[in-house]
């Protein structure tokens, strides 16, 4: 493996367990408990895992909407952990994520022309709004969508059409890591595979890394190069994605491998 993009050791996260009237280690909540990976740039790792088994937590603190407990995170070399908000700024361009929920995460007064605009600006990445709404349309273009959806509201569209506009928002700033937490679980099946296509492609053509956050072993298995099992807080597997499926050695993998369900055949291989 090359030199990590992002580099992940011994991350925990802990919460106070409402039940106790003392917050200690010993009657913390244990959501991320000492969690350790590697990306490299350009690589696809795929964290999974049932419901509650911290996954989501891994990558709401590696974008810091949530605080870690213990651990070190270092991202191109910067040691995101210790950094201010302030000092972070600079890096949040770098790190994107892709929600679950994609109603929720654009904001419903905005136009689609506004939400994608509001990014480079911010972080200066046109000159002026001639220049900030050719790149929006570029950017619509790639993920399936036209110049006719600028002037509309994020209610106006169904869920598939509402996470290409998040990918849209994700992608636009041109970031070394994509965060993509469940981004196809709230969709039906026919529209998973189309973003989940949509995604991979974006993938190879950028050669953006990419964190996939999944309960779903056969959606991962078609964008990985590796995939990392994660289990009551812990990864209790992490293999490249060929070795996982064909040999994978914790019984907790085993039990997922036997969970899947038939795959459609519109994902392709």
């Amino acid at each position: 493996m090359s030199e990590p993009l992002l580099d992940v050791q011994g991350l925990k996260v802990y919460f106070s367990n409402p039940a106790t009237r003392l917050f200690s280690a010993h009657d913390a909540i244990k959501a991320v408990d000492g969690v350790s990976f590697q990306i490299a740039p350009g690589e696809v790792l795929s964290l999974v895992g049932e419901s509650g088994c911290g996954k989501t937590t891994v990558g709401r603190v590696l974008t810091r909407l949530e605080k870690a407990t213990a651990g070190r995170v270092s991202f191109s070399g910067h040691d995101m952990l210790d950094m201010s908000q302030h000092e972070f700024r600079p890096l949040r361009r770098h790190i994107q994520m892709i929600f679950q929920d994609p109603f929720a995460s654009l904001n419903p007064r905005l136009t689609i022309e506004q939400t994608l605009q509001e990014p480079l600006m911010i972080h200066k990445l046109a000159h002026n709004r001639a220049e900030a709404r050719r790149l929006v349309v570029d950017m619509l273009e790639k993920v399936g969508m036209g110049a006719d959806v600028l002037g509309r509201f994020p209610h106006e569209f169904s869920g598939g059409q509402r996470q290409r506009i998040g990918i849209a928002r994700a992608m636009i700033v041109k970031p070394q890591l994509i965060i993509a937490d469940e981004p196809v679980s709230a969709l039906d099946v026919s529209i998973q595979a189309q973003v989940l296509n949509l995604l991979k492609r974006l993938q190879a053509e950028s050669g953006v890394a990419m964190l996939f956050i999944s309960h779903d072993l056969a959606v991962v298995r078609h964008i990985s190069n590796r995939i990392a099992v994660m289990h009551e807080g812990r990864i209790v597997e992490l293999a490249q994605k060929t070795r996982l499926f064909e040999q994978p050695e914790h019984d907790y993998t085993q039990r997922l491998l036997k969970a899947i369900p038939r795959i459609p055949t519109s994902l392709g291989a």
